[in-house]
């Protein structure tokens, strides 16, 4: 296995003063970044922030860090910032998807935290890697639709690819120093989210409200359902393979439901290496930002004896098909994770509409891929054509209701 970068920059040799744009400031990774930030200013400088719907969130974070440059996604909603911002304060206001990838190209930046959610964060992700950028990766739909465009990116530029996904993170600590020809197996846990322990009944009755209460983390609507379908579990798997040049077969799921420990390496010899840590994104958001150092973080320390026991089990596919689903778009060819992630957005939102069940989101993605042909994605704009074809074709789906 060969991790995707070359994990050199002049960005590591400086552990003061290390510029930072978020792109995605108002979610839930962003939010967890900005605290690290405040507990660590003389580390980290934010120069720039990015958010798309939550004007009033953005202005107050952007009052409180001053960053020279903000982003958002409208015109309508940077008049809207615009109003809110104490007077005196001008920073540069970035607008569109032209905007996020000025934002994520800016000369002055050391370190990119892509933490928007989805397919939307891949262009600005891409763009980062093109610049050379290092870049703090929490956007895993960016490796799921574009792996194999991000390794040879990465490799064509010298940028840094650091993983903020707790288990990514985990497997990362885990596996660096290491070489790659020692490591046989990568083992992504998952806490098996809210229904680990329902029926397959019970599952098909479901409500978002219940979806949405994971037991152990605290996430954004999307990123919740999708622990709760085990999506999340087979997309990172399909991140594993990109990240670390892993087979899919070198990468295993087990379900550990007190999210202690956040992955292992298996090695040659048989012997692993877990990472285990309170279930808190600032510790795998603190690890990238302060890399190769760690920053003070002040976090509740991880007490095993309170803990008390770890368990472990193997996934039910019957209880979670996603898991299944993204197995299969993974060996079928680059073209169907493609598929695959941009059906999952669209059932997941029709979800959370109520348009659909909760079981209906996996019927649609199956659809979606069993209707599949395997198709050239060569470049960016074959990703991107085929992501919108597939939203297309979900949501007619949904409003034949066949799914």
């Amino acid at each position: 296995m060969k991790y995707i970068s070359s994990l050199s920059s002049p960005v590591f040799n400086r552990h003061c003063g290390r510029t930072l744009a978020i792109l995605g400031s108002t979610g839930s990774i962003g939010t967890s970044a900005l605290k690290v930030v405040a507990k660590n200013r003389d580390a980290l400088k934010v120069v720039a922030l990015a958010g798309a719907r939550n004007m009033s969130l953005l202005a107050r974070q952007a009052e409180t860090f001053r960053p020279e440059c903000l982003g958002v996604l409208t015109e309508e909603k940077a008049r809207e910032l615009r109003a809110l911002l104490p007077a005196g304060y001008n920073p540069q206001i970035f607008v569109g998807q032209d905007g996020y990838v000025a934002l994520a190209t800016l000369p002055e930046t050391d370190l990119i935290l892509a933490a928007q959610v989805g397919a939307a964060g891949l262009v600005p992700a891409l763009a980062a890697a093109r610049a050379g950028k290092v870049i703090c990766l929490a956007n895993k739909e960016a490796l799921v639709l574009a792996g194999n465009l991000f390794r040879q990116t990465c490799q064509d530029s010298g940028a840094v690819i650091l993983p903020v996904d707790s288990e990514h993170n985990a497997l990362f600590q885990a596996f660096i120093g290491h070489g790659g020809k020692q490591v046989s197996r990568l083992i992504l846990t998952a806490s098996g989210g809210p229904f680990r322990t329902k029926s397959v009944e019970e599952i098909r009755a479901v409500t978002p409200a219940q979806a949405l209460k994971h037991p152990n983390w605290s996430m954004g609507a999307k990123i919740s359902i999708d622990s709760a379908t085990m999506m999340n579990k087979g997309l990172e798997i399909i991140e594993a393979v990109h990240l670390y040049g892993a087979s899919p077969s070198e990468v295993d799921v087990v379900v550990h439901p007190q999210s202690i420990v956040h992955s292992l390496v298996e090695y040659a010899d048989g012997s692993q290496l877990a990472h285990l840590g309170m279930p808190d994104m600032e510790i795998p958001i603190g690890y990238c930002l302060g890399y190769p150092q760690r920053l003070n973080i002040g976090l509740e320390r991880l007490n095993l004896a309170k803990v008390g026991t770890l368990t472990f089990e193997a996934p039910d596919l019957m209880r979670f098909p996603c898991l299944g689903l993204a197995r299969e778009a993974l060996a079928a060819g680059p073209s169907h994770p493609v598929v695959l992630n941009a059906a999952n957005e669209i059932a997941v939102q029709a979800f959370l509409d109520g348009r659909i069940t909760f079981t209906g989101i996996a019927r649609l993605i199956e659809r979606m891929l069993s209707n599949h042909s395997l198709t050239s994605v060569h470049d960016l704009e074959d990703i991107l054509d085929l992501d919108a074809q597939t939203r297309t074709r979900s949501e007619e789906a949904i409003g034949k209701g066949e799914c």
